[in-house]
Formats: structure tokens, sequence, C-alpha cells
């Protein structure tokens, strides 16, 4: 019940904040003096609706999303009356223009700063400053995680690793006294000063015992370990050729917290950093869309699903559905303040019908008009919308077929954050 109670509340959080977008450009929209005749909540059938001055406000059936309706939009819009004319929007300037367009996306920043500041004093911030990826850990300080058990063959693919069965044996560096959160500095006679250093330490030694300098508690010590010979690829490329190298059992660690709380004033500044840090890696997820696109048809076809793919409005729900499952409400937030840092910028790509592809418009008429008016050319006027309608189509194509996919895979073979 709680993980459908978490579901409903994600999506109501996310329709919530679109139909904050939408609200955006109404209040932008009016206090420019365009005339805005229509605000829905929902798509679909009308549930109900009132007029309120010029314009009609309601809700509709199908709660997925919300519009605004802000007549003349484009010079081809035939919606604007004859006393309207100079209301129409693209009779504005193209700031106030650009202003309108992106108070949405501008919105979903503010929800998604509100959002950590919330969470930065209620139960904290994840610590960005941890190394995240295997290049990150690489030069991270050489601090240990002493593990149990090590697999020798990679074919080995059992639930749990045991020693003596499968072929598994003892984590060497458990058995020569090492423990999780030391820091090894030295590895037979090479100085280590990261965990890159160290990993490539152990694989330039030969199988057998091996002296280890560490760390303790400020504390130096030695200790010997017995290196064993285990199947492992290249530590450059995971799907690399497999050869047989020395291993000691054991991975990277840190002593730095995982959450940060800060008081009510220190979360200002920290909210911000963390909305940056969405922002920079949102970025990077945007770009690597269409690399993972075949994770996502695999993953519909039968492979594991690789939790790095992207997400739908119904993925995400799902997650926060287990967020509130398992007790765990700054996941749901998390989730909920990412996704509106995504929802912002890709609103703002410069690709119609998303309203960056407005703006871009609007821009592109603008420098267009001053390049001819310094060459002392005719102003060629406003960009012709109907010319831009097979790019426009293929977007929307392009658009609908990847949330169709990204939704089956939510459905068929969804990403869970709990194991």
């Amino acid at each position: 019940m709680l993980f459908w109670l978490g579901c409903a509340a994600f999506a109501l959080t996310i329709l919530i904040s679109v139909s904050l977008h939408e609200l955006g450009h109404m209040i932008t929209g009016k206090r420019f003096g365009m005339k805005v005749t229509k605000y829905f909540v929902g798509f679909g059938p009308t549930i109900f609706s009132f007029h309120r001055g010029e314009t009609e406000y309601g809700l509709k059936l199908i709660p997925l999303g919300g519009f605004c309706k802000i007549v003349g939009m484009t010079p081809q819009d035939d919606d604007v009356a004859p006393e309207d004319q100079h209301r129409a929007m693209w009779r504005f300037p193209v700031w106030k223009r650009t202003v309108v367009m992106a108070a949405g996306s501008i919105t979903h920043f503010m929800l998604a700063l509100v959002g950590a500041w919330v969470m930065a004093w209620s139960i904290g911030l994840p610590n960005i400053a941890l190394p995240n990826t295997p290049e990150e850990q690489r030069a991270a300080p050489a601090m240990i995680f002493v593990g149990d058990c090590v697999r020798l063959s990679l074919s080995d693919t059992s639930p749990e690793c045991v020693p003596g069965q499968n072929g598994a044996v003892a984590a060497p560096a458990k058995a020569a006294g090492l423990r999780t959160g030391d820091v090894i500095t030295k590895v037979g006679t090479t100085t280590v000063a990261s965990y890159g250093q160290l990993t490539d330490a152990i694989r330039a030694q030969a199988a057998g015992p091996t002296p280890f300098e560490f760390v303790r508690d400020g504390q130096t010590g030695t200790a010997t370990v017995n290196l064993v010979s285990a199947e492992r690829p290249p530590l450059d490329d995971p799907d690399g050729p497999v050869s047989q190298v020395p291993v000691a059992g054991v991975n990277w660690e840190t002593d730095q917290p995982t959450v940060i709380e800060y008081s009510p004033l220190g979360a200002i500044p920290a909210s911000g950093e963390f909305n940056w840090y969405l922002v920079e890696n949102s970025i990077k997820a945007m770009a690597r869309i269409p690399e993972k696109i075949p994770a996502l048809w695999n993953s519909i076809t039968g492979d594991e699903r690789d939790p790095d793919t992207p997400i739908s409005v119904v993925g995400a729900s799902r997650i926060g559905g287990e967020a509130i499952e398992k007790g765990v409400p700054e996941v749901f937030w998390q989730v909920f303040i990412s996704l509106n840092v995504f929802i912002g910028l890709f609103n703002l790509l410069p690709l119609l019908p998303v309203d960056g592809g407005h703006i871009a418009v609007a821009w592109f008429e603008a420098i267009r008009s001053w390049v001819y008016k310094r060459f002392r050319r005719p102003d060629p006027g406003r960009v012709d919308y109907y010319k831009l309608m097979p790019v426009t189509y293929a977007v929307i194509l392009i658009g609908g077929a990847f949330t169709l996919l990204t939704v089956t895979a939510d459905i068929i073979n969804p990403i869970t954050i709990f194991k």
C-alpha cells in the first residue's frame, strides 16, 4: 500500500510542477500585457472550468500535464481578434517573449532550489564532493574496504561469495590483518598515494606474499598479504580481455559522509551548489541519451536493465513509491529535484515545439533583422512557422517514440534502487 501511495504522491508532485510551469508562462505573459485566454491542468475532456477576467481556468480529465494559451504565439496563428492584434505575443520585443517562454523552465529550477534547500536542513543533501566515477575514485586517497571473500573466476555468478565454494577464497587482505578504513601507503617497494596507484601496484606484483604498509588511526603499520591470482579484465576496460592478475580482496573506501546536513542559512549556498551539480550531470545525461537507446531496447527484450538508462515519469514514480515504502523520503525528494532540473533543461533545448525552440526562433529573427539592417537591406520579417513544421513533426515523432520506449521499459523491466 505504501508503494502505491508513494507512486501516486510522486506523480502528483510532477503534475503540480508541470502546472506551475504553465503558471509561469501565464503570469509573465499577463504582466507584459499579452492576452492569456486559457489555463488548464490536465488534458482531454473538461471536468470543470470558470472565467476570471479574460482567462478561462479549469481542470481536465487526463492528469498528464497542463497548458496555457497565449494568443498570437506565432504570426501564423489565426486566433487573434482584430482588437487584440497589438497584444499578440509575436508582436512583443524579443526579450519579453524570451522571459515568457523561459518562465516555465525557471519555475522548475526554482522548485528544485526550494526542494534542495528544505532537504538540506531537514534530512541533508548528498555529499557531491564524494568520488562517483571510477576515474574520481582512482584519484582519491588509497583508503580500502576489506572484503571477506574473493571470486577467482568470472564464471562464478553465484548470489553470494563464500570461501571454499565455486573456487572462491577468503580475502587475502583480511587474512593478513588489514581492516576497512586503512590507508595503504606502499605495496612491495612501490609507494602509493591514491587508490588508482594502489590497484596498479597490486597488479604489478607477482602472486604470493607481498608487504603492505598502511596508516590506521594515525599509526603506521605493515602486513604481509598473500596475493592470489584471479580472472580480471583490464582496470580501464571492464569489457576487455580477461587475464590472470594478482588480487588482495580490497575495494575503494572513504571516511567522508555520504549525506551532509546544513543549517537553514547554510542550506542556501549548499542548495545552489547541489542544483548546479545536477545541471552539469543532466546535460551530460542528455548527451548520452542516443547511446543508451540500444540498452533500453534490450531491457525490453529480456536483458538486465542498466540503471544508467533514462527513465520516464512512470519509472520516476516507481522509484518514489519504493522510497516511501522503504522509509527513505530523501530518495523521493532527490528524484523529484533531479527530475525538475532535467525537465527545466529539456524545455530549453532549441527545438520546436518545446519552449527553447520558440526562444531560438525569436532570437534568430532578431539577429537576422539586425544583420539585414547593418547591410541596409529590407527587414526579412518573421519566420514562417509552417516551413518549420516538418522539423517540428520529426521532433515530436522522435520524442514520442523515445517516451514510449522508456515507459515500456519502466513497466516491463523497471529500475529499482532497493535490492
